[in-house]
């Protein structure tokens, strides 16, 4: 290797390459397109994904984006699928075959018996002549010019142009489905953006007897040591309803105390926060999270429909719970 290789030039020629390359698909998306997508739509069963090689690998990643955009779907080996995984598919189900060739040989030999099953066929290939693209039902061209590779022989446009016309396909039928946050959320409860989508004020918040709380009337002193008992450096004051009267935090204290007031006989009723943001249980504690850092507060009261408070909230529980 020349000590004065120039990496920077390489890595951009090959940007440059398969930016040109992916640009180059905005014409494909076309009626064969659009095919490809109804009959996905019409689809009584899954999607099926499936490819040899490099192919295989991007196969893999578009059935996973397919089954977490609300189209169910999974990979099956084309290999695999000779000796049993054919099986899997069935008449209701839909195929994507992908191979940049059309030829591919483990890919070529199981597409009669997918026809004879009845599955609907998409194929994915850069020679629209091919033989995979002339027995599918809709073929989406991924063709490229060169591959990035300096040899045009490693896939490497190639692959990149299939990846993004498989996301154009999902994120098309994603939209047709009407596929919302709450729906992508469903799909991944063990990721932080699940945890953001799903999580409710109700499952993270401090009720019950863990719920700070002090009636109109209570001393400072006495209000000082309910904070301190339940830790969360505010509580709430309610009235003789038990609606929520206002709040008392640990920055009511400091400007109380600015005032050289008796902790021992001045009132809470005299220094709590009377207008204090509120939340309720079934809202989501990613808008309870926004809502604190639009307000810069550090915790807000959980009321229920008649303004009573059933819980607290402060940014170390939505911290813990994962949600920022």
């Amino acid at each position: 290797m020349p000590l004065n290789f120039d990496f920077k030039a390489a890595g951009k020629r090959v940007v440059d390459i398969e930016a040109q390359a992916t640009n180059a698909l905005m014409a494909r998306i076309d009626d064969g397109f659009v095919k490809a997508c109804e009959l996905i739509l019409k689809c009584q069963g899954r999607v099926i994904v499936t490819g040899m090689g490099k192919s295989g690998h991007i196969g893999n990643k578009i059935a996973a984006t397919l089954a977490s955009t609300g189209t169910p779907a999974f990979f099956v080996h084309p290999g695999e699928a000779s000796h049993g995984d054919l099986g899997m598919i069935t008449g209701e189900d839909a195929v994507i075959a992908i191979s940049n060739s059309g030829s591919t040989e483990e890919l070529v030999s199981i597409l009669p018996l997918i026809k004879r099953k009845g599955a609907g066929l998409i194929s994915m290939t850069g020679k629209p002549d091919s033989d995979l693209a002339r027995q599918a039902d809709a073929n989406l061209d991924v063709a490229v010019s060169k591959e990035a590779c300096p040899l045009n022989l490693a896939p490497t446009a190639s692959t990149t142009v299939t990846l993004v016309m498989g996301d154009a396909l999902a994120v098309a039928l994603l939209e047709a489905r009407g596929f919302t946050a709450d729906d992508f959320a469903l799909s991944h409860p063990g990721g932080s953006l699940g945890r953001r989508l799903l999580l409710l004020v109700e499952n993270i918040m401090h009720s019950g007897d863990d719920l700070p709380s002090v009636p109109m009337g209570t001393t400072l002193s006495e209000t000082l040591l309910e904070m301190s008992r339940k830790g969360l450096g505010m509580t709430c004051i309610t009235n003789s309803d038990s609606t929520l009267a206002g709040l008392f935090t640990d920055g009511d204290l400091r400007r109380a105390l600015d005032n050289d007031i008796n902790v021992k006989t001045t009132l809470v009723d005299d220094v709590m926060s009377r207008n204090c943001k509120t939340v309720t249980p079934h809202m989501l504690a990613a808008e309870a999270l926004k809502l604190m850092e639009d307000n810069s507060i550090n915790g807000v009261i959980v009321v229920n429909d008649n303004n009573a408070p059933v819980g607290a909230l402060n940014m170390h529980d939505l911290l813990k719970a994962g949600v920022m």
